[in-house]
């Protein structure tokens, strides 16, 4: 069963969920492989299809990936923030207060996130050129977030994160990935929300992002 969202709500509504994950209930099988169906449809560089989608459900195995992911939020990483950042990032007061409390929960309750998913490609882009990084990265997102659509669809939340890449050669072992020929894009926690309803987020205006013909 899917929620009655148009598609405009289901678009402005799917949201990066950190604290309203419901860690009580187990996610079925089968919405995860209607949610993968549904995200291999997305375009992809020249049909080569070159995604993967790893789910990660049993207990000490879900353990064993929380684990890795901790220790790869503490190390930190990402290029530097300018001050436009900043002034984007707290464009609306409390929202990043609220995201890093969000995210200090998903850090202190992952072990208890039913299930993770890590979307891979085949191909790495480790100083790859910048046609060879956008063909891959191309390849992988567009199915990522078709993944999530259709998990919001569903009742289910989800969250982007690249926690993975710190520490994406151990969380590669760990999951019997081959790395030199995988590249884990993202690390995706996966669970019912708690209630449904969410509403488009507060972003800066649209005259500060669109341009017309020229920069």
């Amino acid at each position: 069963m899917t929620l009655n969202l148009t598609p405009d709500e289901l678009l402005s509504t799917t949201r990066a969920v950190r604290r309203r994950l419901d860690l009580t209930r187990p996610v079925p099988r089968k919405l995860i492989e209607e949610c993968v169906d549904l995200a291999t449809q997305a375009p992809t560089g020249r049909n080569r299809q070159r995604w993967h989608f790893i789910v990660v459900t049993e207990e000490p195995r879900r353990r064993a990936v929380a684990d890795v992911f901790r220790r790869a939020l503490a190390t930190g990483g990402g290029r530097p923030v300018t001050e436009r950042d900043l002034r984007r990032m707290y464009a609306h007061p409390g929202s990043m207060e609220r995201i890093s409390a969000g995210l200090r929960h998903l850090h202190d309750n992952a072990h208890r996130v039913p299930a993770f998913v890590i979307p891979a490609v085949e191909g790495r882009t480790d100083g790859a050129s910048v046609l060879d990084q956008s063909m891959t990265w191309g390849s992988i997102l567009p199915a990522v977030w078709s993944f999530m659509l259709a998990a919001r669809a569903r009742g289910l939340g989800t969250v982007w994160t690249t926690a993975q890449a710190p520490l994406e050669r151990e969380l590669a072992t760990v999951l019997g990935v081959p790395h030199e020929d995988v590249m884990l894009a993202a690390f995706v926690p996966l669970a019912y929300t708690i209630g449904t309803g969410f509403r488009p987020a507060r972003r800066i205006p649209r005259a500060e992002v669109l341009h017309w013909d020229r920069w």
